[in-house]
């Protein structure tokens, strides 16, 4: 490899990475794919009762990925997509190389053995991972490593979905930021050689077989309410779960933790087997037109035998799921929530067209066809969930060959983010490290000052003088100084002020002065102080309040560290800038 990047320019090095990562990432995807699916099987051949099944391995998944990542990567794995997101604004694009498979094997486990959860995050991670690591292996600069995370990240959704173009627009909605046509390039070769890649080793076939309807104009009405519907979905999905993770991780210790997220888990799946693993299966079974059913599996089994109630059951799935995946993530187990959401939106679809379809009556000349509906829904909340609407609107078209109902799926998935965009402005993604001021945004300006450092900034060659020195002791700390700013400390060492080489430039001469005179009557208060871990936004912001041109330091009891001036920010923007523009 090295001697190949001494032969192309990064350039072309970054295409034939880019290439190279999709097909490990295809790779990847086909893996974690695959070792679910198996360990599903051999589970189910375990168990003579379902019941069994459903409330005892999704703990027993849990707690062995809890031991694995507690004790053997201690590290925190979860919730993969917002972890790259990290890695890109805080981390230079680094990702540990452990997460190039413990994402995949922890999932794995998680989820094969029925956590309520989704394998897309995980293998997001692992994607990333792999592009990071290679990037790094081969000397690239940021701004390529970055591009190359959102191959690797764009790969691993094409390859587990066999959805290339949605790959791409996953990375450029969620992922990247400020990128140009040309870095497109990379993002589509690593796409392509994943799907390849995933339809080589798994076959011609789509994620989600479906029997649609055709699309018919006079249903339009009925998306509009299906949009609005996965709207308010969309609000419940995402404070719901970030409240309620919140909460279960304020349990001091992991066990205790495990112990109650594992019994609730269990005991929701018992209620309402559609909560079991990823809930793919049911998805498949609406989208062919069918209902499913668990007779003699689930006590609630009833409620699918009289006609009103089977909105109610399903309504309650799609409520529950969200505290499923909850209490699966914070309790040891590791996945993400782009499957949850992708089910909860075909549930939402189906909850809206038999409702509407019980409402309209047995003989409606034109029932609303609910496949459509579970289809368009999937689109709906993921548009409001992970506020990604053009992904949402390909991918859903991508895994299921629906490509007749784009009108629908358009129609819904824009109404469904401008809905919930009023309400709330970041994704479930997005939302926490918004909130600690980390996010990167397509706005240049806000993204290379999340990028810049307070503390990389910080000059710190100024002569320090005390507060009660003479005239003549801080002259010949002018005299040996290269600055024309004096920060001033008092006896214990704390900040006080400054004085600047022009405020005694008419007394410096006055030998008469010298013991007379003291840095206190020159100095001045500091208009604003800079904390060492502040925000680079918030150092502006004062910046521009104050109009001063430099600024102290301070840790948090006043001690002094140094100065940040606005050249130095300015130089440092010129800098980030270039770096984070892939032109």
């Amino acid at each position: 490899m090295k001697k190949i990047s001494s032969l192309l320019s990064e350039n072309d090095l970054l295409l034939v990475l880019s290439l190279l990562v999709g097909l490990a990432c295809g790779l990847a995807a086909v893996l974690l794919k695959t070792g679910i699916e198996l360990m599903q099987e051999g589970v189910e051949g375990l168990c003579s009762s379902r019941g069994l099944l459903m409330l005892v391995f999704p703990g027993i998944g849990m707690f062995l990925s809890m031991l694995f990542v507690h004790y053997i990567i201690r590290d925190n794995i979860g919730h993969g997509v917002t972890k790259v997101l990290v890695a890109v604004s805080k981390n230079e694009s680094r990702i540990k190389a452990h997460n190039m498979w413990s994402s995949l094997l922890s999932s794995c486990v998680t989820i094969g053995l029925g956590g309520s959860v989704g394998a897309e995050a995980p293998i997001v991670y692992t994607g990333a991972a792999i592009g990071s690591n290679v990037a790094r292996k081969m000397g690239l600069s940021y701004k390529n490593m970055t591009i190359l995370v959102g191959c690797g990240a764009a790969g691993a959704v094409a390859g587990i979905f066999k959805a290339p173009m949605a790959g791409v627009l996953f990375t450029l909605e969620i992922l990247l930021f400020n990128i140009s046509m040309s870095s497109i390039l990379p993002l589509l070769l690593s796409t392509v050689s994943a799907t390849v890649v995933s339809y080589l080793l798994l076959g011609p076939t789509v994620p989600f077989e479906s029997a649609l309807a055709p699309f018919e104009m006079r249903n339009i009405p009925f998306y509009i309410v299906l949009a609005v519907f996965c709207a308010l979905g969309s609000l419940y999905f995402t404070r719901t779960t970030l409240w309620l993770e919140d909460r279960i991780r304020n349990i001091g210790s992991i066990y205790l933790r495990w112990f109650l997220s594992a019994l609730s888990l269990g005991l929701l799946i018992f209620l309402f087997p559609p909560l079991y693993g990823e809930g793919y299966g049911v998805l498949s079974t609406l989208l062919n037109g069918q209902q499913p059913s668990y007779e003699g599996v689930s006590v609630l089994s009833g409620m699918l035998d009289r006609s009103w109630s089977v909105p109610v059951f399903f309504l309650l799935v799609m409520l529950l799921k969200v505290f499923s995946m909850s209490f699966t993530n914070a309790g040891g187990g590791v996945g993400g929530t782009f499957g949850p959401t992708l089910f909860v939106g075909g549930i939402a679809g189906f909850v809206v067209a038999r409702t509407l379809n019980l409402v309209l009556g047995a003989g409606a000349v034109h029932p609303v066809p609910e496949q459509n509906f579970v289809l368009v829904g999937m689109a709906g909340m993921m548009a409001g969930v992970m506020q990604a609407p053009m992904t949402a609107i390909f991918l859903i078209a991508e895994i299921s060959g629906g490509y007749g109902l784009l009108i629908p799926l358009i129609l819904t998935s824009t109404v469904s983010y401008g809905l919930t965009r009023m309400f709330e402005k970041y994704s479930i993604y997005t939302k926490r490290i918004a909130n600690r001021g980390e996010l990167l945004t397509h706005d240049s300006d806000q993204a290379v000052l999340t990028l810049l450092k307070t503390s990389e900034l910080i000059e710190s060659d100024f002569r320090m003088v005390h507060i009660d020195d003479t005239l003549g002791q801080l002259v010949k700390a002018v005299e040996s100084s290269s600055r024309n700013i004096f920060p001033v400390l008092d006896s214990r060492n704390r900040f006080q002020g400054y004085v600047s080489l022009e405020d005694i430039r008419r007394d410096m001469f006055r030998r008469s002065e010298y013991d007379t005179l003291h840095v206190y009557n020159f100095m001045k208060s500091a208009p604003a102080y800079v904390y060492v871990d502040e925000k680079m936004d918030s150092v502006m912001h004062k910046f521009e309040k104050t109009g001063a041109w430099n600024l102290p330091v301070v840790d948090a009891e006043r001690g002094y560290i140094g100065f940040v001036s606005k050249s130095k920010i300015f130089s440092a923007y010129r800098s980030q800038l270039k770096e984070v523009s892939h032109d």
